[in-house]
């Protein structure tokens, strides 16, 4: 219900509050309280009990994913203007969301991780971002298993929980790198110069795009790379990146800057240093 929220609207309009990064950053810690409790109460009663079902396009989705939409749709334009997108939508309707949150628009991933989620596997999180002009302004996202939360503002920094992020120095050196990467939708020649040459020195894949990201810019990963990620996967990880020091773009060079229905590429990096070099090793072998 609407009145048991933990906040009221803002009084501030929304240019207002892209002019105050304190301001926002207060809305940004009042939605980890609201995803803390709707985990709380949606996700982790339903961990290890759940069955799946298939969306049309083959990837799963479990009670758990609908009942958490459906109390952010509730709550987050409250928290601040905008309607909501979410991945358990369909895709006319995300279409429609889109084109009219050019003002505001939240976009959101109830779990980032299913197939984690259903198999018992503590690695998955509540994603949320909210955006204005296309751009992520504000991101969250949250495993509840370990209650990490990695949070951040457009101006103000990256956090993980009350901690700023980068957690560590990372390498500038690429050869001494360790790398998150998923090799789905990556082409075959790609692929294989990655698994039998690879130019970093170690990897890993924990199935949760979201919290890779979170990885990436507490510092936990050095360079990252995906195939194909929608907007949902990359919308508030590519913020707290970014807001921790670390450099993302699209596989094929271009900005993750793209409506629900457009799969991009990823290349990223902890720092603008390793970032080049990753960038330019997979681009000449692609």
């Amino acid at each position: 219900m609407l009145s048991s929220l933990p906040f009221s609207p803002p009084t501030q309009s929304t240019s207002a509050l892209l002019a105050s990064p304190d301001l926002l950053l207060s809305r940004a810690r009042l939605l980890e309280t609201l995803v803390r409790k709707i985990a709380a109460e949606e996700i982790l009663p339903r961990y290890l009990k759940v069955s799946r079902g298939r969306k049309a396009d083959g990837s799963l989705f479990t009670e758990a994913d609908v009942a958490t939409q459906r109390r952010l749709i509730e709550a987050l334009p409250v928290l601040l203007p905008g309607p909501v997108l979410g991945e358990e939508m369909s895709g006319g309707m995300q279409a429609r969301l889109w084109g009219a949150g050019r003002s505001g628009l939240w976009c959101i991933d109830p779990i980032d991780g299913t197939t984690n989620f259903i198999n018992g596997i503590p690695f998955f999180a509540i994603s949320i971002a909210w955006l204005v002009d296309c751009e992520p302004r504000l991101g969250v996202i949250y495993n509840p298993i370990n209650e990490e939360c990695f949070l951040a503002v457009q101006g103000a920094g990256a956090f993980l929980n009350d901690e700023a992020l980068p957690l560590r120095r990372t390498t500038r050196r690429l050869r001494e790198a360790v790398a998150g990467f998923d090799l789905k939708q990556v082409s075959p020649h790609l692929g294989d110069e990655l698994v039998t040459r690879p130019p970093y020195f170690s990897q890993r894949n924990f199935g949760s795009s979201a919290l890779e990201w979170c990885f990436l810019a507490a510092g936990r990963f050095d360079v990252y790379m995906h195939g194909g990620q929608m907007l949902w996967d990359y919308a508030a990880g590519q913020l707290i990146l970014a807001e921790a020091g670390g450099q993302a773009c699209s596989l094929d060079g271009g900005t993750l800057s793209a409506g629900p229905a457009v799969k991009r590429g990823i290349i990223a990096a902890a720092n603008p240093l390793l970032f080049a070099e990753w960038r330019t090793w997979l681009q000449s072998h692609s």
